[in-house]
């Protein structure tokens, strides 16, 4: 009797293809991955390769990706983890505020929305990271407090708490910064909060 040989000529295209779309889903999710790394940097240089390392490392683990699965997610994972075991193994204190989110805007205030969102980054920037990590994963990069809560590998609870607190210290800020500012004016600040993604995302240092 004949030997069976089995061939499967869908298998390589479909492997291709697979590898395609995850590239392609790679550099859809960059400008995500660049806010994230200035949230946990705070550092234009140390942001640039902070981004390399965890694209690189994705591309090389691509077999672990579960398909189906949020990539955006897999990747901030990645990403926290990278950070965090480089922060462990350097014994130089982090670089301060050179080039925070803050010092650049893209033009010069005009208008009292304008001016209101230029102090609204400013306060975001100055929190401390617990806080800040998380105000930007959920309400400016739109993860779950499920998801959030694998990402940085704590309990949802805590999430929502570090959340909500981030909120409260941003305008808390916001209403100090100004004594006569009128009211009107802090709450277009809270309203801002979810829109500061895009010129986060967008601005590159």
């Amino acid at each position: 009797m004949a030997p069976r040989f089995f061939h499967d000529p869908i298998k390589k295209p479909e492997a291709r293809m697979a590898a395609e779309t995850f590239s392609t889903e790679l550099v859809d999710v960059i400008p995500s991955l660049r806010a994230y790394a200035r949230a946990l940097t705070r550092n234009a240089a140390d942001c640039d390769d902070l981004v390399q390392e965890t694209l690189a490392k994705a591309l090389k683990n691509q077999s672990r990706f579960e398909h189906g699965t949020r990539l955006k997610s897999w990747l901030f994972t990645i990403m926290r983890n990278t950070f965090y075991t480089a922060a462990k193994k350097s014994a130089r204190e982090r670089p301060g505020l050179e080039d925070c989110v803050s010092a650049s805007v893209l033009v010069e205030p005009v208008h009292d929305a304008v001016i209101t969102h230029k102090r609204l980054l400013a306060a975001i920037e100055r929190l401390p990271q617990q806080y800040r990590e998380m105000l930007i994963l959920v309400v400016m990069l739109g993860e779950t407090y499920e998801d959030a809560a694998r990402i940085c590998g704590c309990a949802v609870g805590t999430v929502k708490s570090r959340v909500n607190r981030a909120r409260r210290m941003v305008m808390q800020e916001m209403e100090e910064g100004s004594p006569a500012q009128p009211r009107n004016k802090v709450i277009l600040a809270n309203q801002q909060i979810g829109a500061v993604p895009r010129q986060v995302q967008m601005r590159r240092p």
